[in-house]
């Protein structure tokens, strides 16, 4: 009969909540990811969570189909989705349009455009949603271990963005 510590092997440790995963940029740590949709404006129209370890291509569908507003003969898709060099894969390219929405996605090798060359910029109204949603303490961090009051926490704050947007 010996006393000894306790050794915890990777496998033992809590799960800390459903939907996490170890974050790449960030030692391991379990982390969730955001997959927002707004719309030209910064006002998301979907939100979807994941483990940090979920590749961004693999929440394109389930972020389109979560879209919550309805329009008069069904749900108000984007006719234009506007992704970063990240998404460009023939399958997200597919499921995008099956959806009926025409997909713009930068080639991987291709040079970045600088500035308003082409038009509005839009990756950073993106940008700038999910730092409007960072501003939410409950959303920064994520501290409940059941991700659905994770993700009701999540559509709370993306409701009161909205709101704040159309004041």
């Amino acid at each position: 009969m010996g006393l000894g510590g306790h050794r915890w092997i990777h496998e033992q440790v809590a799960k800390r909540g459903d939907l996490t995963g170890p974050n790449p940029t960030d030692r391991a740590k379990r982390g969730v990811k955001r997959s927002l949709l707004t719309d030209g404006r910064g006002v998301p129209l979907a939100a979807v969570i994941a483990g940090a370890n979920v590749h961004d291509s693999k929440l394109v569908c389930s972020t389109m189909d979560s879209i919550v507003l309805r329009g008069p003969r069904g749900p108000r898709r984007p006719r234009n989705v506007c992704l970063d060099k990240g998404y460009d894969f023939p399958i997200v390219r597919c499921e995008i349009r099956r959806r009926y929405a025409t997909p713009h996605i930068r080639k991987r090798g291709e040079s970045a455009l600088l500035g308003r060359v082409h038009g509005r910029p839009r990756r950073w109204v993106v940008e700038r949603t999910g730092a409007w949603l960072n501003r939410f303490r409950c959303l920064l961090v994520r501290w409940e271990r059941i991700a659905a009051n994770h993700l009701g926490l999540l559509h709370l704050g993306c409701a009161l963005i909205a709101y704040q947007q159309a004041c």
